[in-house]
């Protein structure tokens, strides 16, 4: 198993790199996302390129290498089987779990982690609706969007919340903007940059075009509404 703080590097970049149209990530962003300053990332990208855990050049964006890929899978595999074990079975709330999630996530061992992915009942998303890998890092790719891509009238149905924030998962919790809801869109006003939603059973709640990039929805079908 890689160091903690390797694991650290190699999750973050695999989570920038999906973010990027490129593919790849920065430097500084990287330094950003991990709190450290840009001088010690540079150094850990050097050794992480030394193990063949990322592909680097001077002056371009940083890559993962399958070798890599497949340790940051197996990261984020244990992290969210973790977060949905705590929020499921110890009722934590699921603003909580992230940062319990991202203490216990380095001590986990390959068998722990299965029994518990089992005990589970080998769930493909955590509560935010991120996919969980399996055991060979396979997972699936819901075709999702953007709320805020949206247009009025539309109907669909939350996917996932990407921002993990304690206060915002607060905020779309206590308006019912979970995964698995469905709900509509009342109203876009191009002008102010926000729109108007409705959870079933909830009242409007109007989101910023900000707040409503986090939450990903698919289209509602006649099956899933």
């Amino acid at each position: 198993m890689a160091s903690e703080t390797v694991e650290n590097y190699i999750k973050a970049l695999y989570t920038l790199c999906q973010e990027s149209p490129s593919g790849e990530a920065g430097v500084a962003r990287l330094a950003q996302e991990l709190g450290v300053t840009k001088g010690t990332a540079t150094s850990m990208i050097k050794r992480l390129s030394l193990a063949r855990l990322v592909k680097s050049q001077p002056y371009s964006g940083i890559a993962l290498t399958a070798k890599g890929n497949t340790i940051a899978l197996d990261v984020l595999r244990r992290h969210r089987v973790i977060e949905t074990f705590l929020v499921r079975t110890l009722k934590l709330d699921w603003g909580d779990v992230h940062e319990e999630a991202e203490r216990l996530e380095h001590a986990l061992s390959p068998r722990i982690l299965d029994r518990l992915d089992e005990f589970l009942g080998r769930p493909s998303t955590d509560p935010h609706g991120d996919p969980i890998p399996d055991a060979a890092g396979n997972f699936s790719k819901a075709r999702s969007k953007q709320l805020h891509q949206c247009d009025a009238r539309e109907r669909v149905r939350i996917t996932r919340i990407t921002d993990q924030n304690r206060a915002f998962l607060k905020f779309v919790a206590d308006n019912g903007l979970k995964p698995g809801v469905g709900l509509v869109v009342q109203s876009v006003s191009a002008q102010a940059h926000s729109m108007t939603v409705r959870a079933a059973h909830a009242k409007p709640v109007m989101l910023s075009q900000v707040a409503a990039s986090k939450i990903l929805v698919q289209a509602q079908t006649p099956q899933n509404r």
